[in-house]
């Protein structure tokens, strides 16, 4: 999908992959429609919602990283158009937006990844760098098996014979 098209929820997830030096997890709450994270941003732990796409506070993580920042033009409706490099990017960027906010996310996204990414891989996931790795469920350690439950024991009990 093109970044130029992302939004919401999409542009939530694509900028929070794009902290890969400050997210260690993406989750998704309220029935998967709000990206979730956990992560340590320059000494400020994070854990909980993340909606850059609606909030200032949240794209602050953003603008800080920001090295050179331009709105080349800007409407009534408040749509704009954003030049920017970042630090760790992939140089000077451009990106439009509805707002001034979307169009800098838009540009970080781009010079993290390019012009295009992945649909939203909407499954808790770790970071490791750019990479996004499904977090599952546990398997069970090799070599220690399940008990079938017993309901006529009690807790503790070894079931030892009587003497």
């Amino acid at each position: 999908m093109n970044v130029a098209d992302l939004s919401g929820l999409a542009l939530d997830y694509w900028v929070a992959r794009s902290l890969h030096d400050f997210v260690r997890e993406i989750h998704f709450t309220d029935s998967g429609r709000v990206v979730s994270i956990r992560g340590n941003d320059r000494g400020r732990p994070w854990d909980g919602r993340f909606t850059p796409s609606t909030s200032w506070e949240a794209a602050a993580v953003v603008l800080e990283r920001a090295q050179r920042l331009e709105v080349r033009e800007r409407t009534r409706e408040g749509a704009a158009h954003c030049v920017a490099e970042f630090e760790g990017g992939r140089g000077t960027v451009s990106a439009h937006g509805e707002s001034l906010r979307n169009a800098l996310l838009r540009a970080f996204v781009i010079s993290r990844f390019g012009d295009t990414v992945n649909d939203v891989l909407r499954q808790p996931q770790a970071l490791f760098g750019m990479r996004a790795t499904p977090i599952g469920e546990q398997a069970s350690p090799l070599g220690i098996e399940n008990e079938l439950p017993k309901p006529d024991g009690e807790i503790g009990d070894i079931k030892s014979t009587p003497r």
